[in-house]
Order: structure tokens, then C-alpha cells, then sequence
């Protein structure tokens, strides 16, 4: 009598607790630098309180965790691309919502930001279905450059935290030489932890840094620790914390084009991990993947958060770990969530120098800025010189707002949203120039083999 064994694909595979838990731990510490960034960039862009800010970092975090538990568990068919994928704030949104930030600063500001990704999240799903056969127009010479830019333009808020702040009047430490070299020694610090360390060790180079740095900090009292001891143990995430969101079209539509490329970027991303895992992805399941995109972006603004995607770093310690379960990221959202109701946490974050975060920020946006070249250098050069073109033109309108912030001045003002992030020009130049140059030929593969070497960063 034979009987079959029916087996379970290792995406399914249920790990015993204890490494269910090490693992899940390991994926927080590698994305946990890139999770808390974004809501320190926007919170002292929009000039928030100390406590204000800390509400940020909680609730990112615990959108964080919620998001990821939708998207690996997957737990009806219309949300959840069921892989080990887990998710956070995307950098793409960051230079529009500074804008945003700069126009309007203050309470106003986040309720303006939250009412944009709200119709942001709501648009997305909507069009998920359609992002799929959207790929075309975005092949690697598109979203390398887009990439690129994106971290070109993020190292302006790197370097200013380096230099301590903003420059104006009111910041008499402004490139003050002993915050410096305070960002020096974080900055080398890193570079020698992911030169000399190893595996996992390596993978969390940034997270170490930025301890150290605090360490030195703190050391020279240049960091207190007041605000952690006046935050409470525990705390609710309340939605709407502060205020009504307000709807502005123009805001509205400048966040759903940035989710645009940011589902294209998550559908190589799905595709690449699809590859890792030996787990073939239907269109179903793809477009659940992508219309979590837009679930959590909605329920990033609803919690008072930014818009949602997947992290490549995770997909990238996938391959490295060879572990394929989609548990093992379900864990991890259990950790985020657990750390998102810990206000004493999201105090330390918020605590730590803007000078600390700018020597990580050297390397967090750099990175960023170097997966764009990395796959640009798997684009045809050679074969297709236009391609050199479209790069060409891209970048140098990704940096119009960078060099000439106020180059939008004679034009209306409901365009500024628009015309002051350097991403969003760079993107439409991109596929323009690419649709002139190259037309809309479909290469599922490249974009492939694109996200495997975004997972390097």
C-alpha cells in the first residue's frame, strides 16, 4: 500500500518557537535603522515636539509589524502575497512629505501628510491590479535611476544632520567640530563593523554604529536620558493622534504617483523573492501583494505613519540565511508590534543626536543611492547608448529642486507639491525618456534580476 507524504513548501514551513523567534529578532534588527529614519526625517522637518516625534517612531513601528502580518500570513485572498517579505516606511514618499513638511509645518502639516497618504492607500488598491502590467514601463535603466536619485536627494537630510540641524540663526551648533566628529566616529565605526564582522553581525553594521555613537554621546553629555524615564512602560496607538486629516488633490495625487513606483518596486522585489524561495507567484497573488501596498499605507495614515513597502534588506537576508519561511517574518511583526506599544522605546529612538543619526545617514541614504547605480550597471550602455540619455536627463531634472529650490517660483502654486520633489521629476522624465527611446517592451526577467541587486544594500 503506498502512501504519500504530503509535503510542505518551506515557504509554509512552521518552525519551532524558540528559532521562530531568533529569526524573526534578527529580520527586526536589520531593517530597524531603515524603519526608524523616516519618521525622525518628517518629524523634525514638520518641527514636531520631542514627545510628538516619539508618537511617530511607536506608531511606524507598529504599523510596521501590522503590515507585515498581513502581507506573510495573507489571510484572505484579496491581501497578503504570503512570503517572507517584511515591511516598512519607504523612502521614496520621504522628499515629497519634507515638502510638505517645509510648506506647512506644525500639527497642520501631519494632518495634511496623513490626508494624502490616506488617498494615497485608498488609490492604490484600487489600481493594484493594473501595477502588474505597468512593469514594463519601468524597466531597470527606470528604476535604477529613479533609486539613484532617491538617495542623492535623501544625503542632504544626512549631511545636515551631520553638520547638527538646520542653518539658520536659531542653531548656534551648526557644524559645531565636536558633533563632527561624533558623526565621524559613528561613520567609521560602521565601515569597520562591515568590514571585520561577519554574517549577521555585519548585516546590522548601521544598528551597532548608531549604539556606539550613542555611547560616545552620552559619554560627553551631549544625550540625556530624561525623556525615556518620563515615558511610560506601555501605550495604545490611537488613530488620528493629530487631528482630522485634510485632503488636498494635488497631495493626494503626488503621493499615489510615488506609490506607483514604489508597487513597481515591490513587484520586481516580489518577483526577485518568488525566485529565492522556488515559489512561483500567481497574478492573484501577486496583486494581493501589491494591494497590501496600498492596506498599509492606508493604515500607516490612519495611525498617524507614512506609506508602506517591502524592505530589500529583508529580502536580501532571505537569500543569505536560506531560511524560507514566511513564519519566521510573521514573528518579526509580532516583535514590531510589541516594540511599537513601548512609548520608553520610541523615547530612546527619539533621544538619540541628530549629529549620531547623521553619520548612519551617510551610509542608510547612500546605500540607497548605490542599489540605483548597482543596477543601473546590469543596464545595456553599450548596445543601447540612448539608455545613456535617459539617465542622463533623469538625474539632472531628480536634481532641479536640490540646486535650485525656489526654480518653481513663477509657476502656480498648486504645482509645488509636484514641482519641489526631485524624485517624482526624475520618474516622469525616466519613463518618458524610456517610453521615446526604448518603447514599452515588456522584460520581466531583468526587472528580476534588478531587485536581486537592489538586495545588496
Amino acid at each position: 500500500m503506498n502512501t504519500t507524504i504530503p509535503t510542505v513548501h518551506p515557504v509554509d514551513e512552521r518552525l519551532p518557537a524558540g528559532r521562530l523567534a531568533a529569526l524573526g529578532l534578527q529580520h527586526v534588527l536589520v531593517m530597524y535603522a531603515g524603519a526608524i529614519a523616516v519618521p525622525l526625517i518628517i518629524g523634525r522637518a514638520l518641527k514636531l515636539s520631542p514627545e510628538q516625534v516619539a508618537l511617530l517612531i511607536s506608531a511606524d513601528l507598529f504599523c510596521c509589524g501590522l503590515v507585515t502580518l498581513v502581507q506573510a500570513l495573507g489571510m484572505t485572498r484579496w491581501f497578503g502575497i504570503r512570503l517572507p517579505v517584511m515591511m516598512g516606511v519607504t523612502f521614496a514618499a520621504v522628499g515629497p512629505m519634507v515638502a510638505m513638511a517645509n510648506a506647512n509645518p506644525g500639527t497642520a502639516g501631519a494632518q495634511a501628510i496623513f490626508g494624502a497618504i490616506i488617498g494615497a492607500g485608498v488609490l492604490s488598491m484600487l489600481i493594484a491590479p493594473v501595477i502588474g502590467r505597468l512593469l514594463r514601463f519601468f524597466p531597470p535603466v527606470v528604476t535604477g535611476t529613479i533609486i539613484a536619485v532617491i538617495g542623492i536627494s535623501l544625503m542632504r537630510v544626512g549631511i545636515g544632520w551631520a553638520l547638527g540641524g538646520p542653518a539658520n540663526s536659531t542653531n548656534p551648533n551648526y557644524g559645531a567640530l565636536d558633533n563632527l566628529a561624533v558623526a565621524g566616529f559613528v561613520l567609521a565605526a560602521i565601515l569597520l563593523i562591515a568590514k571585520l564582522g561577519r554574517g549577521f553581525i555585519a548585516n546590522i553594521s548601521v544598528l551597532l554604529g548608531i549604539v556606539l555613537g550613542c555611547a560616545v554621546a552620552a559619554g560627553l553629555g551631549k544625550m540625556g536620558f530624561e525623556k525615556v524615564a518620563q515615558a511610560r512602560w506601555f501605550d495604545v496607538i490611537t488613530p488620528f493622534a493629530f487631528g482630522t486629516p485634510t485632503f488636498d488633490p494635488v497631495l493626494i495625487l503626488t503621493m499615489t504617483l510615488v506609490m506607483v513606483v514604489v508597487m513597481i518596486e515591490s513587484t520586481g522585489m516580489f518577483l526577485a523573492l518568488s525566485d529565492i524561495t522556488a515559489k512561483p507567484l500567481t497574478p492573484r497573488e501577486l496583486t494581493a501583494g501589491l494591494r497590501t501596498d496600498g492596506l498599509g499605507t492606508l493604515i500607516g495614515g490612519i495611525f498617524n505613519t507614512f506609506p508602506y513597502t517591502s524592505f530589500s534588506q529583508n529580502v536580501g537576508l532571505v537569500g543569505v540565511t536560506g531560511v524560507r519561511s514566511r513564519f519566521v517574518c510573521v514573528a518579526a511583526g509580532v516583535i514590531m508590534i510589541v516594540l511599537g506599544l513601548l512609548p520608553k522605546m520610541a523615547a530612546l529612538v527619539e533621544s538619540v543626536p541628530t549629529f549620531v543619526l547623521g553619520g548612519a545617514g551617510l551610509v542608510m541614504f547612500g546605500m540607497v543611492a548605490a542599489t540605483g547605480i548597482r543596477i543601473l550597471s546590469a543596464v545595456d550602455f553599450r548596445g543601447q547608448r540612448n539608455n545613456l540619455y535617459i539617465v542622463a536627463v533623469s538625474i539632472g531634472f531628480g536634481m532641479l529642486p536640490l540646486v535650485a529650490p525656489r526654480w518653481m517660483n513663477q509657476m502656480p502654486h498648486a504645482l509645488h507639491p509636484l514641482l519641489e520633489s526631485g524624485i517624482l521629476l526624475a520618474s516622469l522624465s525616466a519613463v518618458a525618456l524610456n517610453l521615446f527611446f526604448n518603447g514599452g517592451r515588456a522584460d520581466e526577467r531583468a526587472a528580476v534580476e534588478a531587485a536581486k541587486t537592489a538586495e545588496a544594500h
